[in-house]
């Protein structure tokens, strides 16, 4: 590749991410000490900025322009598929290791708000990418990055070395954190999570950050950026919408359609009754998540048809609730049935309907309190606790 298709596609991302405002002047060193191109496989799926949905398999060897404005551009870059068991070029089954989006890497590390001499534990290390910025801003001796996968940790170390740079990269489980190099200033997860490991908070020192996705069993995803307090306690607001992989340790196991019916025909036993609601009033991102941590334990699917109608199923993960509602384009109410102790379509509804009385608030009004008793979460202040419907 050349050096000057290089610096243009360079120079492109970095206008663009200064200009939204991710890239800030004290990250700015790092972004050109640092190209993300070095910390990129030969093979790789692009991404879109704002959703989940990979392209086609962009090779170096067989394209390196195409390859090289993949990596410019402000978008994911899917780099492993089922946990490296999946090899061709097609799209695997579920992604689980990428170069994540440029505007969100730096936007997290501004969340992140190191200062110079401070220690970072960062969870995921992927590419190697966010660790190798955060060496060349605080030294490489500051820096601990733990990987699951041995063969994603190799990659990223040699990546990190083509760089100059070798932070700390360990083998082990994330959600244990690394109590060796204990304590951080701040940690930084570039995996999701559904709870916030205890060791995060326990390795941090108080008035530290800890700053992760976190989403809830529905669906619906953001960034906290919590504080750490005296003991086992930690607090903030969300900052932004996120969409990045879950930590492996706390992937959903989920039971499967089939064990809901009892073997019978839907129907089945289940209750019908009408709505006003449509599914696609749902279907946002804020909307689930609004509604996900309003019902605990609760996950759903989505049954297609040729015609644009589809079916929206609803499940308890105990198996023993489920609701389905048909939505027919066009039409202003819309079949419901439900079974079970918990009536999950009432409680989808009761859910949607307190979101939306509190003005429709987005990510950036919800917050999260993390402490000996489990975690809260809140809209606008801890005294405002998000309610758990139909419990």
């Amino acid at each position: 590749m050349s050096t000057r298709t290089e610096g243009a596609g360079s120079s492109g991302l970095a206008s663009a991410l200064v200009a939204s405002g991710a890239l800030r002047s004290d990250w700015l060193p790092a972004f050109w000490a640092v190209p993300r191109d070095l910390f990129v496989p030969d093979r790789v799926w692009p991404g879109i900025a704002d959703g989940t949905r990979q392209n086609p398999v962009v090779d170096r060897r067989k394209d390196p322009d195409a390859w090289l404005r993949a990596v410019y551009r402000d978008i994911p870059l899917t780099t492993q598929w089922d946990d490296g068991s999946h090899t061709g070029d097609g799209l695997g089954g579920t992604p689980s290791s990428s170069s994540s989006q440029p505007h969100m890497v730096f936007s997290m590390l501004a969340d992140l708000d190191v200062r110079d001499g401070q220690r970072v534990l960062e969870i995921g290390t992927g590419t190697g990418w966010t660790s190798a910025l955060l060496a060349h801003r605080l030294g490489a001796g500051n820096v601990v990055s733990v990987e699951y996968d041995p063969g994603v940790a190799k990659a990223a170390q040699e990546n990190q070395r083509r760089s100059g740079l070798s932070p700390l990269v360990v083998v082990g489980d994330g959600q244990l954190g690394h109590a060796r190099g204990a304590p951080y200033d701040r940690v930084i997860a570039t995996c999701s999570v559904g709870r916030v490991p205890r060791a995060w908070v326990e390795q941090t020192s108080p008035g530290g950050l800890v700053v992760t996705p976190w989403g809830t069993l529905y669906g619906g995803e953001a960034v906290a950026k919590l504080t750490v307090g005296d003991g086992f306690t930690a607090h903030g607001r969300f900052t932004r919408s996120s969409a990045f992989m879950r930590l492996r340790q706390q992937r959903r196991v989920l039971p499967p359609h089939t064990a809901f019916l009892g073997g019978q025909e839907w129907p089945a036993d289940g209750a019908l009754t009408t709505t006003a609601l449509s599914p696609v009033d749902l279907s946002g991102w804020v909307e689930q998540f609004a509604t996900g941590l309003q019902m605990p334990g609760a996950f759903w699917s989505v049954e297609r048809y040729d015609d644009g109608s589809y079916t929206l199923w609803t499940y308890s993960t105990d198996a023993l609730s489920w609701a389905s509602i048909d939505y027919e384009p066009g039409a202003d109410r819309f079949e419901v049935v439900q079974s079970g102790p918990r009536r999950l379509w009432d409680e989808t509804e009761a859910a949607y309907l307190w979101w939306d009385a509190q003005g429709r608030p987005g990510f950036e009004r919800f917050g999260l309190t993390v402490d000996g008793d489990g975690e809260r979460a809140w809209l606008d202040s801890p005294d405002h606790p998000v309610p758990a419907v139909g419990r």
